[in-house]
């Protein structure tokens, strides 16, 4: 058999084997399924981490929603992947958390193990969007409980024209994850600003996400 024969030959097998393969085989978690996250992205690297780490997942149609904002439900059960999704021994404290939703057992799970709690005793607020220093808050709690060897590393905010503006409540925890480089400061009019009560994208915390996992280990 002639040389260009062999190629052919060789060229229709592996045709043939592709073929018999299911789709998902080509399906991977990884962002070549979200049609709007481009390699070229600051973020692509991050989203490709929580996707194939199972911490985030598309919105629908092949999106990712790199710019849409994230809520506090969604932030909880984020750290409920990392931690395995334990099953919960109790019953959520929350009214506002209803029966059935996809982040019920995520927060029944992290009220339960101290990690959150709430606005006030019965209401967490699951739906709202979540905030830079609620965020490092939620990160910090989980620290404690599955990592305190990483709760060193803490920063000064001073150098942060709106430090003052943390809440007293999550001032530790904002210098905690900006100590760490897991929050850093948002440029404009040529300062560097924390902006505690922003939001936070999807594209961001993934980010957040990856560094935070390259910290710990987990």
């Amino acid at each position: 058999m002639s040389r260009s024969k062999k190629i052919m030959a060789l060229f229709l097998s592996i045709v043939m084997v592709l073929g018999l393969l299911p789709a998902s085989a080509f399906a991977a978690n990884d962002t070549s399924a979200f049609s709007d996250v481009k390699t070229s992205a600051w973020y692509h690297e991050d989203v490709q981490y929580v996707s194939e780490n199972g911490l985030m997942k598309g919105t629908g149609e092949n999106l990712f929603s790199p710019d849409a904002t994230t809520t506090r439900g969604m932030i909880v059960t984020i750290l409920y992947r990392l931690e395995g999704e334990p099953s919960p021994t109790g019953v959520c404290p929350f009214q506002d958390v209803a029966s059935g939703k996809y982040y019920e057992k995520a927060i029944t799970w992290a009220a339960e193990n101290g990690i959150v709690s709430g606005f006030s005793a019965d209401t967490f607020g699951p739906d709202q969007n979540i905030t830079r220093e609620q965020m490092a808050v939620l990160l910090y709690g989980y620290t404690e409980k599955y990592a305190p060897a990483y709760l060193g590393g803490a920063a000064s905010l001073n150098s942060f024209p709106d430090a003052a503006s943390v809440s007293n409540w999550a001032y530790a925890a904002m210098s905690w994850a900006v100590g760490n480089g897991l929050i850093s400061g948002i440029a404009s009019n040529g300062a560097d600003y924390l902006a505690p009560s922003g939001g936070a994208t999807r594209a961001q915390i993934a980010a957040i996400m990856m560094r935070y996992c390259r910290l710990t280990g987990l």
